[in-house]
């Protein structure tokens, strides 16, 4: 039965979704740096866990060969690439790969590399360098018996991840914003992560 009565169709007038839009994009300008500094953070500990996984893995290969295998920093995974302490990217050979990085991983020719990563891979802003041991400080001889080579001239102790992008690190200054990560090879070879912010001596995490 009719009654008369019309229902109106309810919706946003255009007021409405302007003032909506605006109340959205305040909220996505509000959390934008910290999305940004979320996103650069996880750069940091992707690259970190990147080192140590080479590491343990250039370790492993030591043992499981029975004979030297070196991990080492480089600048580039081209045959331009040179060993540096603050190269982003890594290689593990059985020999020397300057000049050669560029050869496949598994490939049966000098330097007869194993594996080998990109730093570009999942962390292009993470900074990277080694300190701690020779000269060089950017390569890792491991012996057949999976111990640093007394002869590895070159060798380092800590390799320090950081992210400049946002800001410092946060043990480094007060006003840091990067929570800054750092690989310690023992003197057994394992490579272990901790956080230099990290102070109370009973946290697993400190250096």
């Amino acid at each position: 039965m009719l009654t008369g009565y019309h229902s109106r169709e309810q919706g946003a007038s255009l007021i409405e979704l302007l003032v909506g839009v605006a109340v959205l994009a305040l909220l996505l300008g509000l959390a934008a740096p910290s999305f940004t500094q979320f996103i650069q953070n996880t750069q940091i500990r992707t690259a970190a866990e990147a080192v140590s996984t080479g590491i343990t893995l250039a370790k492993t290969e030591a043992l499981r060969r029975n004979t030297a295998i070196r991990f080492q920093l480089v600048s580039s995974l081209e045959d331009d690439c040179i060993l540096a302490s603050n190269g982003t990217n890594w290689v593990i050979s059985t020999e020397d790969p300057t000049g050669k990085c560029g050869a496949a991983a598994g490939a049966d020719v000098t330097p007869f590399i194993v594996q080998k990563r990109g730093g570009a891979d999942g962390a292009p802003n993470a900074d990277v360098l080694a300190t701690g041991g020779g000269a060089g400080n950017h390569t890792l001889v491991f012996t057949g018996l999976g111990r640093p080579s007394a002869m590895n001239l070159d060798g380092f102790t800590t390799v320090d991840i950081t992210n400049d992008i946002s800001g410092t690190c946060e043990h480094a200054s007060g006003s840091g914003t990067m929570r800054c990560l750092r690989i310690a090879v023992t003197p057994g070879g394992d490579a272990r992560m901790c956080d230099p912010k990290v102070s109370d001596a009973t946290d697993p995490r400190k250096c």
